[in-house]
């Protein structure tokens, strides 16, 4: 195996690195050859069914909010070979720092469906417990999680830990000063973590180009960071792409950049109308590229996906959708004041006289309910806490 410590060699800035074709054929790449030597066609049918329920994941999820069981979903569809190829590259003392979308990650990395739906019902402020499964909970603040993973993987330099950090972006936070200062950082300090940045083309309404003028994997060598540019609807180039970064931070190479160039075929968010910003020729485009048909067609070719194994992943993937769906409409409505738990470790003068004017604000409408009206006492209980609260003001 060639040292993973050297930079790639320079095959000029538009070179993309692909193992599998649009078309489903399986091509050579001198660079990553070397890392998926292991890879079988049983492991190929491992992602392919991975994908195939990530997939039913969004799908089922976006059905959910659009009856009105979530208040919001990000979709993911399109994006399954980057998501599944680098979370199966990663190994499980490995941490991970997602943006909001990483849902085909999270269940890669095992989250319970419960989990993953509670934030976007509402039900929660947050996930999965981060130290149960090694990945952070999701970060809206755009880019916000490259400074987290490069500063815990500048911990793992001084523990001397062989493990990674990997931080998950995607094309618009390339504009964030965040991301910047993250890889200042990750690489002044040779951090081993992993930038890993999905350029779906569009940063909720703006596309990739007026994010940058060249490509987004040419922007961290300006930091000493080498980079890779990669087809990120090839899931089998996006699992050898993340293997040589991770190979490289484990030997103390320090951080990489990965940009897996794929599309997202839906919306921003479940709040988002694409068909404003973008045409139906795009969309067609990028179909003609999915990450799922082109695995499909190289199995069959090799005999690996017949018409039996095709029924056995639809019905995992059914058994996927059928337990998203029952985990996140059984999911208990939080008690109201719950609100006020873990905002700080301690709780202060000021949060419980906060706690103490919500519960009396939430006990005048089961007074209401009751037909009780308002009494004198509570009158004047709302006048105090009102006068309190204005006392409160600076």
């Amino acid at each position: 195996m060639s040292d993973p410590r050297q930079e790639p060699e320079d095959q000029g800035p538009m070179h993309m690195h692909q193992l599998i074709t649009a078309d489903g054929q399986r091509v050579e790449d001198e660079l990553l050859e070397e890392f998926i030597a292991d890879v079988d066609d049983e492991t190929l049918l491992g992602l392919y069914r991975d994908m195939v329920a990530v997939r039913r994941i969004d799908r089922e999820a976006t059905a959910l909010q659009r009856q009105g069981q979530l208040a919001l979903w990000p979709p993911m569809l399109g994006q399954e070979a980057s998501q599944v190829g680098s979370a199966r590259a990663l190994e499980a003392d490995d941490f991970i720092f997602p943006t909001y979308r990483e849902n085909g990650v999270a269940y890669c990395r095992g989250a319970l469906f419960s989990q993953m739906m509670g934030v976007w019902r509402g039900n929660t402020n947050t996930g999965w417990d981060p130290y149960e499964i090694n990945m952070a909970t999701p970060q809206i603040i755009i880019g916000a999680q490259t400074l987290h993973a490069a500063g815990y993987a500048m911990g793992l330099g001084l523990e001397g830990k062989e493990s990674l950090a990997i931080g998950y972006l995607g094309d618009g936070a390339t504009s964030q000063g965040d991301v910047h200062e993250a890889m200042v950082f990750a690489a002044s300090f040779q951090a081993p973590v992993i930038f890993f940045c999905q350029n779906n083309h569009w940063a909720i309404s703006e596309p990739v180009g007026l994010q940058s003028s060249v490509p987004l994997a040419g922007r961290a060598p300006g930091y000493g960071i080498p980079s890779l540019q990669v087809d990120g609807n090839d899931v089998l180039a996006v699992l050898a792409a993340t293997r040589w970064a991770a190979a490289r931070a484990r030997s103390g190479g320090g951080p990489s950049f990965i940009e897996a160039v794929t599309y997202r075929m839906g919306a921003h968010t479940t709040a988002d109308d694409p068909t404003r910003y973008r045409g139906v020729t795009e969309l067609e485009e990028w179909g003609a590229k999915d990450p799922i048909a082109r695995l499909r067609t190289l199995l069959q070719g090799r005999g690996k996906l017949d018409a039996g194994a095709e029924a056995e992943i639809a019905t995992t993937a059914d058994t996927v959708g059928a337990e998203l769906r029952q985990a996140c409409i059984s999911l208990p409505d939080p008690e109201p004041m719950s609100i006020f738990d873990n905002v700080y470790a301690d709780s202060h003068a000021i949060l419980e006289r906060q706690r103490d004017h919500y519960e009396r604000y939430l006990a005048g409408f089961f007074a209401a309910e009751q037909g009780l009206g308002t009494s004198s006492s509570s009158g004047a209980a709302g006048t105090k806490g009102a006068s309190t609260m204005e006392g409160s003001r600076p």
